[in-house]
């Protein structure tokens, strides 16, 4: 009865909300800022036809050509425009401002002005948008924003100091703009409401161990994964396995299952030689069995797949456990060759499932439990939520009380009131009447965690009077009503912005003086958030979104054509990136370092890749790069693999992703009914891809933007599909040379470098548009270009350190205002 009281209780606020006006209509139910009626076509006026600017008859004689009423190419028509008039039709102007800075107009082939000149015409457009802008800018709207899966996982990790694994909990969130905390598309749904619901319950039963169910958790080895090698954290001398963190939710007895990987007809490969296999926890060996040998060998001969039931059987072991957080290590004992019967020339991975030979490989690890349970034992979470003990019956209330007012402020985000806390202490007491006082504490914070409060990242819409009341509203006149955030919403957006959490009690404590929002604290706070440890969910969910880091679990290489490719090396790479791009942040590097740093991070398979010498074992370490092609982010396996198709580079995949990630100026979607790009056929001379990609683009409708892609990727052709250096392909010799929009001709990774470092305010913007709308959790548009620029403007003052584009972004009017309901205020007269 209670879950479906809280079932309605959350839908009625949803309800309540969308009807206040806090939460999105459907005109921006896609994450689309309510824009303005669309301004007409400009039209040319008398005094702008007979005396025209040279702004003007720069656009009559290079644009209008193809850009006209009639013709509208890329649904453009500059027929008549003036640029002097950009500001007041800035949705235009800044597509021209964007196409013009990226050298894609005048396209290739057709008269162009010189570099400068065309320099200083975007320059003066974007000057023009943004003197206007500028003075009033608008923070845009924003529904109400729910927290996606990963945020609810690090709140809960941060509230109750327990990681829980979310993804076995709530779905996946929707992405827009390239990001999953985006507020328009993180929909509410009854079925969603009633995950969120199981969620609280699960979460808060294991952080009190209120809960002795038996539960089965299945740990499973990724099966391209060739279990050859020292699984970093595991102890020295052991190979392949798996690595956990597990929640154990009473000191009680846990029965732990390992299962061998089998073959397509359940033969276990290895078993000619003897292998010994571990169990550890906290790097404390609890288990030790062999596998394989003469005996095991001889019985699989005579009856296979009774013999790997037996097996299995065998590698059982029941173990007592003390309750919390525990690292669990699976693994086999690595024997040296001195010392062991097998071959020297081990059999190379057997991710064939129809392969006889090879070693003995780890299919999944099962923990069941708790048996025999003694009691929920000593856990952080109990130590974080039970700030007080009740020395008597008496005294539980005013415990409960506290404890329970602590964590609904922290969960809140703000300090709670009577009204807040009566339901709370409601369900604990009624939990304490049915069980003791730590089953009415798991009751009171099962609420705090399904409450919308906590779900929902709301935000007052206060009642701004209008110009003719004797009480101004805080923007100028001349702009859109709005108002300042309050304290204690400007530590919300900070904490989820730079965390993906909830604030801690500094930030707090801030906003309870009133101080955050000074200036001087607020750069100080942002600076300690940036130190801080959780700041890793930049790297963690902003970093790994924008540059495709996720995608790397599902790409699967062609063993055919990349038979070196395995989880090892993709977790590698996913690795490196994470840890190149955390050092630009830690130590508040300049934002050009992704695309030019002469350091990477490698462990001794990645050098191996690489052909970095001198690196050995499985941890990672910085390495100074000596192959200049190898400098920044263009030159990493994460960024190469993922623009990459299963079973060949792709230089199509490879140029949008700079024009997307790096020069901010995205291609238009491709239009229906392109052809496929052909294959080299059976019988026939092998073509290179180049030379397919050239015929692909003799179609009209492919050429335009084909053009501009392909010779960025073209650049990048030495890396094969997995990131490994070539001078070989399909077809012949590999050519990276190419000429790019701008006319810039280029020969391979150096080169592109090169090429875009000469307009370095390009990408230090699209970082910026990036990281703004990761910040604010909606989508930009042109509105908020002009504080795109500013913010990369101020930034080179201080060499685009990253702190500079954070400061930049906390400090703007988006990030600290917000639309306000614009209400008739009573007169005073």
């Amino acid at each position: 009865m209670g879950r479906v009281c809280l079932l309605a209780c959350c839908t009625v606020w949803v309800l309540a909300a969308a009807s206040s006006g806090l939460r999105a209509d459907r005109a921006v139910a896609a994450d689309q800022t309510p824009a303005a009626a669309p301004a007409p076509a400009p039209q040319a006026t008398a005094a702008t036809s007979q005396a025209p600017t040279s702004d003007q008859a720069l656009v009559q004689k290079y644009c209008v050509t193809c850009h006209n009423a009639r013709a509208k190419t890329a649904g453009l028509s500059l027929e008549g425009a003036n640029p002097a008039e950009a500001a007041s039709h800035a949705e235009l102007w800044e597509k021209v401002a964007m196409k013009l800075r990226g050298g894609m107009m005048p396209p290739q082939g057709m008269p162009r002005p010189d570099a400068a000149t065309l320099e200083t015409f975007a320059a003066s457009i974007e000057k023009t948008i943004d003197d206007r802008a500028l003075r009033s800018p608008d923070p845009g709207h924003k529904p109400v924003h729910r927290l996606n899966r990963t945020e609810y996982g690090n709140a809960v990790r941060d509230l109750l100091d327990l990681d829980v694994d979310v993804t076995n909990l709530l779905p996946a969130d929707d992405e827009s703009h390239g990001f999953d905390n985006i507020a328009g598309v993180l929909r509410v749904s009854p079925l969603l409401l009633e995950q969120y619901l199981a969620a609280a319950r699960s979460i808060s039963s294991l952080a009190i161990g209120t809960d002795t169910d038996l539960v089965r958790s299945d740990y499973r080895v990724p099966p391209d994964d060739g279990q050859e090698d020292h699984v970093e954290g595991l102890p020295l001398g052991t190979r392949g396995g798996l690595l956990v963190k597990h929640n154990f939710p009473q000191d009680a007895e846990y029965e732990f299952s390992i299962k061998l990987l089998r073959n397509i007809v359940g033969y276990l490969t290895g078993l000619e030689f003897a292998h010994q296999i571990e169990i550890s926890i906290d790097g404390e060996r609890v288990f030790l069995e062999q596998v394989g040998g003469e005996e095991d060998n001889r019985a699989s001969d005579l009856a296979m797949s009774a013999t790997a039931d037996k097996i299995d059987e065998r590698l059982k072991k029941k173990v007592f456990v003390k309750a919390g957080p525990r690292m669990v290590g699976v693994t086999f004992i690595k024997r040296n060759h001195a010392e062991s019967d097998e071959p020297l020339q081990q059999h190379e991975r057997n991710h064939d499932l129809q392969d006889m030979n090879g070693l003995p490989l780890i299919d999944h690890v099962s923990v069941i439990g708790p048996y025999n349970a003694k009691g929920p034992g000593d856990t952080p979470s109990r130590r974080r939520v039970f700030t007080c003990q009740p020395a008597s019956t008496a005294s539980e209330t005013t415990c409960a009380r506290t404890i329970l007012t602590s964590l609904a402020k922290r969960a809140y985000r703000r300090p709670v009131t009577s009204a807040d806390m009566d339901p709370i202490l409601e369900r604990y007491a009624a939990g304490r009447g049915k069980g003791t006082f730590d089953n009415g504490i798991e009751q009171g914070l099962r609420l705090i965690l399904a409450n919308p409060k906590f779900i929902f990242r709301t935000e007052t819409s206060p009642e701004v009077t209008s110009p003719n009341s004797r009480t101004r509203p805080t923007a100028p006149t001349d702009g859109p009503a709005i108002a300042r955030v309050t304290e204690f919403e400007l530590a919300t957006r900070l904490s989820f912005f730079l965390w993906s959490s909830i604030p801690d009690d500094q930030l707090l404590d801030a906003a309870t003086e009133g101080r955050l929002s000074r200036p001087a604290v607020l750069e100080q706070q942002i600076r300690r958030m940036l130190a801080d440890p959780r700041s890793s969910a930049l790297v963690d969910n902003f970093a790994s979104q924008w540059l495709m880091l996720r995608n790397l679990k599902s790409h699967i290489p062609n063993p055919g054509d990349f038979p070196n490719f395995d989880n090892e090396l993709r977790d590698g790479f996913r690795t490196e990136t994470e840890l190149f791009f955390q050092s630009v942040v830690r130590e508040d590097r300049s934002v050009l370092d992704l695309l030019n740093a002469d350091y990477t991070f490698v462990n001794e398979r990645l050098a191996r890749h690489y052909g970095i010498p001198n690196v050995y074992g499985s941890h990672f370490r910085r390495v100074r790069l000596q192959q200049e092609e190898r400098r920044g982010l263009l030159g990493q396996g994460s960024v190469l693999t993922v623009t990459s198709y299963p079973n060949r580079t792709s230089p199509v995949l490879r140029g949008k992703w700079i024009l997307e990630n790096v020069l901010g100026t995205p291609p238009p979607a491709p239009p229906p009914n392109v052809p496929a790009l052909s294959d080299n056929e059976a019988g026939q001379e092998a073509k290179s891809l180049r030379a397919r990609l050239e015929e692909h683009r003799r179609t009209p409708a492919c050429a335009s933007c084909h053009r501009v892609m392909d010779p960025l990727g073209f650049a990048l052709e030495n890396f094969d599909g997995i990131g490994e250096w070539r001078v070989k392909e399909q077809g012949g010799n590999v050519d990276p040379e190419g000429q790019l929009a701008d006319g810039t001709k280029v020969d391979g990774p150096i080169a592109l470098r090169q090429a875009l470092n000469k307009h370095p305010e390009m990408f230090v913007r699209t970082v910026t548009e990036k990281l703004m709308t990761y910040g604010l959790g909606r989508g930009l548009d042109h509105r908020d270009m002009p504080l795109v620029r500013q913010i990369a403007r101020e930034s080179a003052k201080n060499n685009y350190k990253w702190s500079s584009l954070v400061l930049g972004i906390a400090r703007s009017a988006p990030f600290q205002m917000k639309k306000a309901a614009q209400v008739q205020a009573v007169s005073t007269n």
